[in-house]
């Protein structure tokens, strides 16, 4: 019977054991407010109209993850990553399965290397030193080709260094998967950030190219941009040539109770256009759970071929951010843009309706809670 009994026990802590070396984690975010905007485009009218509703995602997509680690031993780990998006406002899921992060991969003393659907480097940057860090999906990609939050990048692989006295450096590679034609779809990306006492600094540069099932999105954004259709772009042939080449800089201060910014993008098109992104904010805290926000952005648009004024848009951002504990925060949120010369305004995907003489403008507001775990 003791003998039995002293089993039973070194099986236990066998298993007590197995069980510490690995964890699994499920996380989210749930951010929902009621929202308004001017200038909407109204169904079947080329007249605007104002738009009440209770939107999901006003600074953070809504969405749920899994995320775990294996301690393999000397330092080692496995690990994967399952991120979804949904809309809170109606219960349905943002695009299909994981599309928000896909990965699995190893840590180690050489840095860490994961493997399917993820973002690069600027994703990382942007939520840390930029305006999206604050104001989230009201600045992320209002008006210009994903410049702050990084691009989504299929059938990828990604490493990132261990970090060094603040320096942490990436390199990402999409494969295209295309039979014949390996540039056809590919995309790569390379950048570094450093964060270390009250400075934080970020380089990054991106570029992807055309192909049957390209690496990121931005196939729609550039057809809005340039009046084309994305059937227009496709019919082109343009497979293996560039769509996409992104750099972008900058830089934060954490001076006493306010956080400083500034940053530069450069966004090139080649052949149809390019964007020079301009942005400087601020986030000053009054008191440890209240945050006054501030942040303006401007946009400037040149079209290859086109002898006209150059489009631009200019977007001021206020707000206030009260954390009622580390995970739930209650914020109101509003922003002025106003585009001159055909620019898009608004919504990438559903721009602000612009009046004869090609200006445009939109006023947005939200009044939301958020909440993580």
């Amino acid at each position: 019977m003791k003998k039995s009994l002293i089993a039973l026990a070194a099986l236990g802590t066998i298993a007590s054991a197995a069980q510490a070396q690995s964890s699994v984690t499920i996380y989210g975010t749930v951010d929902t407010g009621i929202t308004f905007s001017n200038h909407n485009a109204r169904t079947g009218t080329a007249s605007n109209g104002n738009k009440f509703g209770v939107d999901s995602g006003n600074i953070d997509t809504s969405r749920l993850g899994f995320k775990g680690t294996e301690d393999l031993g000397g330092g080692l780990k496995a690990l994967f990553q399952l991120e979804t998006g949904f809309k809170n406002d109606t219960g349905a899921f943002d695009g299909q399965g994981f599309a928000r992060k896909s990965v699995v991969g190893l840590a180690g003393n050489f840095g860490t290397v994961t493997l399917g659907r993820q973002s690069d480097i600027l994703d990382d940057a942007g939520h840390a030193f930029t305006s999206v860090k604050d104001f989230g999906n009201f600045v992320g990609n209002p008006h210009a080709l994903d410049r702050l939050e990084g691009i989504r990048t299929q059938n990828s692989i990604r490493y990132d260094s261990m970090n060094l006295s603040g320096f942490t450096g990436s390199l990402i590679y999409g494969f295209g998967e295309q039979a014949g034609h390996t540039t056809a779809g590919q995309s790569f990306g390379a950048g570094g950030t450093y964060a270390n006492g009250p400075l934080g600094l970020y380089a990054g540069y991106y570029q992807s190219k055309f192909g049957a099932t390209p690496s990121d999105t931005l196939i729609s954004s550039v057809a809005a941009l340039t009046g084309l259709t994305p059937a227009q772009l496709s019919a082109a042939n343009l497979d293996g040539t560039t769509v996409n080449k992104t750099f972008s800089l900058g830089a934060s201060y954490q001076a006493g109770p306010a956080r400083l910014y500034g940053n530069w993008s450069r966004v090139n098109v080649p052949d149809l256009l390019k964007q020079n992104v301009f942005e400087l904010g601020a986030d000053y805290a009054v008191t440890a759970p209240m945050h006054l926000l501030a942040a303006v952005q401007h946009t400037k648009t040149s079209i290859d071929g086109s002898q006209g004024s150059k489009p631009s848009v200019t977007q001021f951002n206020l707000g206030l951010d009260y954390y009622l504990s580390k995970r739930t925060d209650l914020y109101t949120l509003a922003s002025y843009a106003k585009g001159r010369n055909g620019a898009l305004v608004g919504d990438i995907s559903a721009p602000a309706v612009q009046g004869d003489n090609g200006n445009s403008s939109q006023t947005a507001i939200a009044v939301g809670i958020r909440h993580k775990f």
